[in-house]
This record gives C-alpha cells, sequence and structure tokens, in this order.
C-alpha cells in the first residue's frame, strides 16, 4: 500500500515534469503535440476508488493548466479522461480475478489490451481537450488533424515507454 503510493507520487512529479519542462516546447508543425502526463492517470491501479481517482484527475490536469496558461481546459480533459478509464475497466477486466490489485499497465496486462486502453482513452482525452481549446466549426480541419496526429503521438510515447520501463518490472 505505502510502496504504491510512493511509486505513484513520483510517477506524478516525473511525469509532470517531463511534461512541462521537455515535451511542452515539442510540436511537429504545429499540428502535434505530446501529453504523456494522462500516463499517470491510466497507470492508477484498479483498486483506485472512483472519488480519489477523479480529484487525482482534477489535480493533475490544474497543475498542468497552470504551466500551460489554459484555465481549466487539461482539468476538464482529465476529468473525461477518468471517466472513460472507468467505463472501460468495468467493461474490459474482471477484477475478481486480481488478488493484489496490479497497475493497467504494459507488463501486466498484454500489449493488445495495453495498446487499446491507451489509445481509447487519448483519443477521448484529446477530442475534449482540442474542442475545448478550439470551439470553432470554421477550424474543424485543423482540430481534426491536431487531434488525430497528437493521439498517435501521444500513444507511441507511452508504449515506447511502456517497453522501456515496464517490461523490466515483470521479470524480478
Amino acid at each position: 500500500m505505502i510502496r504504491t503510493i510512493v511509486i505513484n507520487i513520483i510517477r506524478f512529479v516525473l511525469l509532470m515534469f517531463i511534461q512541462v519542462f521537455l515535451l511542452k516546447n515539442i510540436s511537429l508543425y504545429n499540428l502535434s503535440t505530446p501529453y504523456v502526463y494522462i500516463l499517470f492517470i491510466m497507470l492508477l491501479p484498479f483498486g483506485t476508488p472512483n472519488l480519489l481517482l477523479f480529484a487525482l484527475a482534477f489535480i493533475t490536469g490544474l497543475t498542468i493548466d497552470a504551466f500551460y496558461d489554459t484555465p481549466g481546459l487539461h482539468a476538464a480533459a482529465c476529468i473525461v479522461l477518468a471517466f472513460v478509464r472507468v467505463l472501460f475497466i468495468s467493461i474490459t477486466v474482471q477484477k475478481e480475478g486480481f488478488d493484489n490489485e496490479p497497475d493497467p499497465s504494459l507488463s501486466v496486462m498484454g500489449f493488445r489490451w495495453f495498446f487499446t486502453y491507451s489509445l481509447t482513452l487519448t483519443l477521448f482525452h484529446h477530442f475534449f481537450l482540442f474542442s475545448l481549446e478550439t470551439f470553432h466549426f470554421s477550424e474543424i480541419k485543423y482540430t481534426l488533424s491536431r487531434f488525430v496526429l497528437s493521439s498517435l503521438f501521444t500513444v507511441f510515447l507511452m508504449l515506447v515507454t511502456g517497453l522501456l520501463f515496464f517490461r523490466r518490472r515483470e521479470t524480478k
């Protein structure tokens, strides 16, 4: 229990640091911006109570909003992400089969499940974020292209991160 809390605090600080100080300045032709910070919400253990999940999602979004000068956009998108996470996990995972409540990571759940999970949640998050950000029908092509390309870039970075870090934990 304490180990899980410490790991998630370190994960939060590390992902916020990477997002704010490294990935904020990376943009491919102003069309694709990675938002890897959502990995914190996605990797919370299955047994996380919904109230705590939504509170952590809100805090995560507000932290990014503070650095990106986007009042409430990321917080709202993170709340949507948490809601879709609850629905996705309740549909696809049988919680009774897990004794120690693992994280929904690549090494625990497998590539196919994690890819579907990360792609679905990222698509919802990015669609909501970019729709709130632009909110003009005249900019629909630009918004959709940003949504698709940013989602693909973010999922790619999540999979690379999962393959680099979470695979090693399984072999110990």
